[in-house]
Order: C-alpha cells, then structure tokens, then sequence
C-alpha cells in the first residue's frame, strides 16, 4: 500500500486528491497537511471534506517534520504555492519522502533548489507545471506543429483561469512557450512578448506572444495560434474539471514508486512521450 500526504489537503484540488487517492486499492493518506498555524490542526481529514471520520490528522505545517516521522508516507503531494513548494520539498528530501509537485508559478531558481535537495537526499521526484494527461499531450502536439511550420507562423498563447489563481501566465503557458521556442531554435528569453498596449508597432519577427486572463471558474483553457498568411491553426486544451489533474497525480504516483529511475521526472516521463 502506498502511503500518501497531502498538502493543502482541505483545499479545492487537495481535497480532491485525498478522495481520489481514497478509491486506489493501492494508496491510502496517511497524512493531511494545511497553512501554518491552520485551525483545522489536530481535526479528522474526512470530516473536514466529507468524507466521514478517516483517522488522517491534519496537521499545520510548521509540524511537517514531526508528522513526516511519525506517520511515514512513501510520498508526498503538493499543489500550494511556489515558496511554500520549495520548503516542503527540501523538509521531504532531508526526511526521506519522496514528492509529486503539481504547484504553479516556480522560478528556474526554485526549481533548481529543489533539484538539489532532491538529488542529495536520494528520493524521487515528479514534477510538473500541469499534471493533466491531456495537456501533456498537448504539449507534444504544439512542439510537432511549430516544428513543421517553422518561423513563417506568428505564435501567439492565450491561456484563461478563474479569478483566484495567483500567477500569470500560467505555468502550462509558460511550458507551451517554452516548447515553441525550443522547436524554433529561439530564446523564449529574448522573444516572449507578455501582452500588449499601447503604440507597440509591427510584431517583431519571431515573436512569441502570451497572454492571460482572469475570470470567473474558468478551470484552465490553453490555445497556441499559429498565425499565417490565409490561414491559422489552433491548438486547445480546455480543462472542464480539476479531476483531470487529479488524475494525473494518480499516474504520477503509481509511476514514482513503480517504474521511476531517475531523481526528478516529469509527466513526459510518466506518460513515456519521450
């Protein structure tokens, strides 16, 4: 049985991570983990989401080390935000549990911080700005079209969430961005134009523009145009339901205990796309 903690575990997407891992035969939380200082500290995890009394604890973080060790998970979840990520995962890596990261919005630096704690310390990593299935996929896709397409289509990415997500652009975006650029031989550094105003003039050569917008529920909804002369291809990923990362996590987990051979991998790798 594979032993799993969650954090942001009362959350949206944590409490659907704790339901779903719940239904696995083969994992079970052992372990709920909220903000610091959290009044749902010392309560029952399935009574807070439904679920019934479960026996999980929630603990607030600042107790991270002390739960680690006594309740063992095989692996951790987070899905918080970027700073909170980078301290859980190097409190895990000098604790021995490996980690699933599906938080959003962590800088090349963070990442390359948790990288190291994670290669020191000898555990196992997934890690990833979206761990849809469908948007994985979606990433091969638009690295296949520019590709073909080359420098004669102007790329611009239009990605859309609801009114509470903190960063922009999304990290799946940013992925999306990265990917055209790697499959153009360009500097996403150099080229990434972040919206426009004003009297900005011709669109640069080899532009690659990305914009984002913020309203209501919206799950997530991604489009990567390749504008040409006459025509245009669009590339979509709409996502209707958080369940669609939570199913993800699954895979990832399943994959970081049973087949992963490398300390940090992503859902390429889960998903073997590459």
């Amino acid at each position: 049985m594979i032993r799993v903690a969650v954090t942001g575990c009362a959350g949206n997407m944590g409490s659907k991570i704790v339901r779903t891992v719940q239904q696995q035969d083969n994992m079970e939380v052992v372990l709920g983990v909220e903000m610091p200082a959290s009044p749902l500290a010392g309560k029952d995890l399935g009574e807070q989401i439904g679920l019934g009394k479960i026996g999980v604890p929630i603990i607030a973080s600042e107790d991270l080390v002390d739960a680690l060790q006594e309740y063992k998970p095989d692996v951790l979840v987070d899905f918080t935000i970027a700073q909170a990520a980078v301290t859980t995962v190097k409190t895990c890596a000098q604790n021995k549990v490996n980690v699933v990261v599906g938080t959003t919005g962590i800088s090349d630096e963070q990442l390359a911080e948790m990288n190291t704690a994670i290669v020191d310390n000898g555990i196992k990593a997934v890690i990833s700005p979206n761990m849809a299935t469908g948007v994985n996929v979606f990433f091969e896709i638009v690295g296949q079209v520019a590709k073909i397409l080359g420098e004669d289509y102007d790329v611009e990415i239009i990605e859309a969430h609801h009114h509470n997500k903190q960063d922009a652009p999304s990290g799946t975006a940013k992925k999306a961005a990265e990917v055209v650029a790697e499959n153009l031989n360009l500097s996403l550094k150099e080229n990434a134009c972040y919206g426009r105003e004003g009297m900005v003039g011709k669109r640069p050569e080899n532009e690659i523009g990305i914009h984002a917008v913020r309203g209501g529920d919206i799950v997530g909804d991604h489009t990567v145009m390749f504008a040409g002369d006459g025509e245009r291809i669009e590339v979509i990923h709409r996502a209707s339901t958080r369940q669609a990362f939570v199913n993800g996590v699954i895979r990832a987990i399943n994959y970081l205990m049973s087949k992963q051979d490398k300390p940090v991998a992503d859902m390429k790798d889960v998903l073997d796309l590459n």
